[in-house]
């Protein structure tokens, strides 16, 4: 059995009372870093201007049925197409009205496709669409 020389006496050779703290220093710095780097982007605030909700009221809803002769419906009177181009700028100028277009499904589209037309063209844009829930497809 070979023994190996020691050139430090006995005294040399006992255990480090201290802890050292170089590598938690080093830790805490990094923390307190990341920490700087990121409270002003969680802090930082974008100035919004959000629409504010409207008093809950009930929308005044007009139904304007189109049935398969082609004959027109609005709130259950009669109409001309004169008729209506008279009246949808009164519905449109209305901020509660709801326009609601009830088309029977035997109509033709031509015909649906004019009445659309002079919604659009007075300017409607609150506009329902009601029917063919009860078709089976």
């Amino acid at each position: 059995m070979r023994r190996f020389a020691t050139t430090a006496p006995a005294a040399d050779l006992q255990p480090i009372q201290g802890i050292n703290t170089t590598p938690l220093i080093d830790v805490m710095l990094v923390l307190l870093v990341m920490f700087i780097l990121a409270v002003p982007a969680a802090m930082h605030e974008v100035p919004v201007n959000l629409p504010q909700p409207a008093p809950a009221s009930d929308p005044v809803r007009h139904l304007l049925a189109i049935d398969r002769g082609g004959a027109m419906r609005l709130d259950g009177a009669a109409l001309s197409d004169a008729a209506l181009a008279t009246r949808l700028p009164a519905i449109a100028d209305d901020p509660q009205a709801l326009l609601v277009l009830k088309t029977d499904p035997e109509a033709r589209y031509e015909r649906f496709d004019q009445v659309l037309a002079g919604i659009k063209r007075a300017g409607i844009t609150r506009l329902g669409f009601e029917g063919n829930r009860d078709l089976a497809w």
